[in-house]
């Protein structure tokens, strides 16, 4: 049996997880194709739609042959196919927990109908009663917090709502982006899904892993992980982006206190909340409770952030241009 253990594995899914003879898998995250004809390697993302539904039923009923009795499977589906997962995933047994809406801006263009913004995804457990959800981990500063400063609000924030439209699409300018792969995934989504429905030591895996995107994001959360992919390019590709991550240093290990790890969660942590540099420097209530966020984020790390490095960190990241513009920010009202 393959060693699915931090391991990039070439090969179609649907054999080796139903090859698996113990479940191992904590959490996983699928992001098949859509049927929509983008080009991959290997892949033709183009076929009739009973083999496509057909098909999406086999993987999906091997990822749960693979997934622990008490793990969560999120999948990411466009339009097309969206009621199909939801149907499947309940004739599987699985139990759909949210119904999740990524929508982003830069959209698919249309002449004759609405333009396309948004990827559903679906929350599913193998266990109704008995799975992981850390939600002290996930939550973001309420409106009560942001505009009214009202002293009454949950002191942890909020959990967010089951439309996220606080990600951006990867288009081909941002930094993020990775050349050799026409799909890519926020690393921010991953973070949040990771974050919710797994622990530190905990196994991710993703059946599609394309551009490497999960794996990549679980390393990076301390989260062991576990990607399979049809072509031996992308998993060639993916390796090498996770000897970056893992060559990044340690946390508290050397002089630098704002490690490649502490700059991707304090820039996750900015568009989840949606609050300008300008109010952060303008009202210091919110920076203090910004501050204590992210150090509860950082809680594994060897040092505690001030209101004032944090500050600092993000308008220097905005001037350089890497923190991003806000998505759908809700302006202060004074």
């Amino acid at each position: 049996m393959e060693n699915f253990n931090n391991n990039i594995i070439s090969g179609e899914c649907i054999e080796l997880l139903n090859g698996v003879t113990a479940p191992f898998a904590d959490l996983i995250f699928a992001d098949p194709p859509f049927n929509i004809g983008y080009k991959y390697d290997k892949y033709k993302d183009n076929v009739k739609s009973d083999k496509y539904v057909a098909w999406t039923e086999d993987w999906m009923a091997a990822c749960i042959n693979a997934l622990k009795p008490d793990g969560s499977f999120y999948i990411a589906i466009g339009d097309d196919y969206a009621a199909h997962v939801r149907l499947i995933g309940e004739k599987l047994g699985l139990t759909l927990r949210n119904w999740i809406i990524w929508h982003y801006t830069f959209g698919q263009q249309t002449k004759a109908k609405f333009a396309r913004a948004h990827t559903h995804i679906f929350y599913f457990v193998k266990n109704k009663d008995s799975f992981t959800f850390n939600d002290t981990a996930v939550r973001v500063l309420s409106d009560r917090q942001k505009i009214y400063k009202d002293k009454r609000a949950n002191p942890a924030g909020k959990l967010p709502d089951d439309v996220w439209n606080e990600f951006p699409r990867i288009c081909g300018t941002f930094e993020e982006r990775q050349g050799w792969h026409p799909c890519q995934m926020p690393e921010s989504i991953l973070a949040r899904i990771i974050r919710a429905s797994s622990n530190p030591g905990d196994l991710v895996l993703d059946p599609f892993s394309g551009s490497g995107t999960t794996p990549v994001t679980a390393a990076k959360l301390e989260r062991r992980y576990s990607g399979i992919d049809i072509s031996e390019e992308y998993v060639k590709e993916t390796r090498k982006r996770l000897q970056l991550v893992q060559n990044n240093p340690i946390e508290g290990e050397n002089s630098n206190k704002w490690a490649e790890h502490a700059i991707n969660e304090l820039k996750w942590l900015y568009h989840e909340n949606k609050i300008s540099t300008e109010q952060l420097t303008d009202e210091p209530y919110l920076l203090g409770l910004f501050t204590e966020k992210f150090n509860i984020r950082m809680k594994e790390s060897f040092h505690s952030y001030t209101a004032e490095e944090i500050r600092k960190k993000l308008r220097s990241l905005r001037k350089s241009g890497k923190l991003g513009p806000l998505q759908n920010r809700v302006k202060s009202k004074n």
